[in-house]
């Protein structure tokens, strides 16, 4: 399971944590503007923006995790089972396969306006990159520095929803997500006053009473409540240090340890194997794996965005430790 997120202070940033039980050699991938993008179903694109984020490189194509283009614009897959439900083909609409659907938009828009006009017309279908990469159940948040969408393909259609919250885990759908939560308007970063009985006298015994009943477990619907309360009450300054420390401490709040989630039929247990930040007004992709809480860093700018040759840099996995004596 994941958690996605989109954050403005001075600039804006963008990032998620990838949550799973295992691997599959991701690389921070730099996708130049000249890197031709063979669609499925759709006309090459021979020239796009350029973009980085985090990618699977297989056969030469790079299975974006997430992603920011050089235009501001951002977005992320994240798991979505069984909700899930990608259509045959459609000649009447724009068949965009998942494993393309981050190229797609981010190659040809520079804003959420722009995406939504695209998404008007997408069929996402039923075309899996290979027998080796099957089809992945996804969802998607869309962003720049003004908006978040949040993208699902179900049994209905295909759903395109306003996310005010700049905030997406995975089940249930977006809708009952930003129903639920109605049951913790309650909760505040004040301490609490007194409504339960004016007659009976309370002590307010600890700091941080107010958020109490903030859900703390790691189903995804908790990871979304307690993801939102975080960034909706996050204070921050404008620095690039502040709000890098303040991104990554959001994601921290509901970040998966190993042992506390068994995925059963493998006897593994789920981990954040990374958490990524892309400061999206300069370029630059943030990051740090389970290993290693140091972060690491890819500059776009410092590749050659006008070559057709895709850049990658593995992660560094192992703890990074800064001697002091």
């Amino acid at each position: 399971m994941c958690t996605g997120l989109s954050f403005t202070t001075h600039d804006h940033y963008f990032g998620r944590n990838l949550d799973l039980e295992f691997s599959y050699h991701e690389t921070v991938t730099v996708t130049p503007r000249r890197f031709p993008f063979d669609f499925r179903m759709q006309p090459s694109s021979k020239e796009h923006y350029a973009m980085i984020g985090m990618a699977t490189v297989a056969d030469g194509y790079p299975l974006y995790y997430d992603a920011s283009n050089e235009a501001g614009l951002s977005m992320a897959g994240l798991n979505f089972p069984d909700n899930a439900d990608y259509k045959p083909v459609d000649p009447e609409r724009t068949n965009i396969a998942p494993f393309e659907f981050i190229p797609w938009i981010l190659g040809s828009c520079a804003s959420v306006e722009e995406a939504e006009r695209a998404l008007e017309s997408v069929n996402l279908a039923d075309i899996p990159f290979s027998e080796e990469y099957p089809q992945s159940p996804l969802h998607w948040i869309i962003a720049d520095r003004e908006r978040s969408l949040t993208v699902e393909s179900v049994r209905e259609g295909l759903k395109v929803y306003q996310n005010p919250y700049g905030v997406l885990t995975n089940n249930p759908t977006f809708d009952i997500q930003s129903f639920s939560l109605n049951d913790y308007m309650h909760l505040s970063p004040r301490q609490p006053r007194n409504s339960f009985a004016e007659s009976l006298s309370f002590d307010a015994y600890s700091r941080g009473m107010g958020a109490i009943g903030l859900p703390g477990d790691l189903s995804s619907k908790s990871r979304f409540v307690r993801a939102v309360f975080t960034k909706m009450n996050s204070v921050c300054g404008e620095s690039e240090s502040e709000s890098l420390s303040q991104f990554f401490q959001i994601l921290g709040s509901v970040a998966q340890q190993r042992g506390c989630v068994l995925v059963e039929d493998d006897d593994k247990y789920e981990i954040t194997i990374y958490s990524s930040c892309c400061n999206t007004d300069r370029g630059i992709y943030y990051y740090r794996t389970y290993e290693n809480s140091q972060l690491s860093a890819v500059d776009m700018h410092r590749e050659d965005l006008d070559s057709d040759a895709l850049v990658t840099y593995p992660l560094v996995t192992g703890q990074q430790i800064n001697f002091q004596n």
